[in-house]
This record gives C-alpha cells, structure tokens and sequence, in this order.
C-alpha cells in the first residue's frame, strides 16, 4: 500500500514539473509556409510569396534538407513552388526543410 501512494505520488510531481522543465519543446513547435519562389540569393535567403499577400524570408542552414522535385538547394530557382518548414522561436526564420513542389497552375492563366 505504501509503495503504490509512493508511486502515485512521484508520477503526480512528475505530471507537475515536465511542462515546466520542458517549455522549449513546447514552444519549437514546426510551422510551415507554402508558396511561390519570389526571391533566392547565393548567400542562402529564400523569399516565398504565397500568392494571399504574405512574403516570407526564411534563411538556409547546414541542417535545410531540400526533397521533392529538387534535392538540392542550388536548384532551387525563382517560380518553385515550395513547402518551408520552419520553427516560430527561429529569428530569423530557419529553413529546416524545403520540399520543392511540381509546377502549379496559377488561377486565370490561359493555355
């Protein structure tokens, strides 16, 4: 009886302290950012243009894993379509992954 109050109770502190000893990994949540190339530099900035009126930079790093279409990141070339996975906690915005997107059809274009 005395082992199974011992136990509840240290599982009741546990339950108590892990949101508080773990806040970083609540707040790194990964977010991710679908759009149209706009803009891409040789020292590693990727613009992204949603097409709603959002534009977002985000920043490549040695971990960016680029998959999809293209597999690398020099490849990468203004008009991709492309999902950017970034963390909200990032200044400036980090390029985790970027998975290149096959070619879409904008809305009103005539063939």
């Amino acid at each position: 009886m005395r082992r199974m109050v011992r136990r509840t109770a240290l599982f009741a502190i546990l339950a108590l302290l892990l949101p508080i000893a773990l806040p970083s990994v609540a707040s790194a949540q990964t977010r991710e950012f679908t759009g149209k190339v706009d803009k891409i530099t040789k020292k590693g900035k990727l613009i992204v243009d949603n097409r709603k009126g959002d534009k977002v930079s985000f920043v490549k790093i040695d971990t960016t894993e680029v998959t999809g279409e293209k597999t690398e990141w020099g490849k990468i070339k203004k008009g991709d379509w492309v999902t950017v996975s970034w963390k909200m906690i990032d200044k400036p915005r980090k390029a985790y992954q970027v998975n290149v997107l096959p070619p879409r059809e904008e809305a009103g274009e005539d063939d």
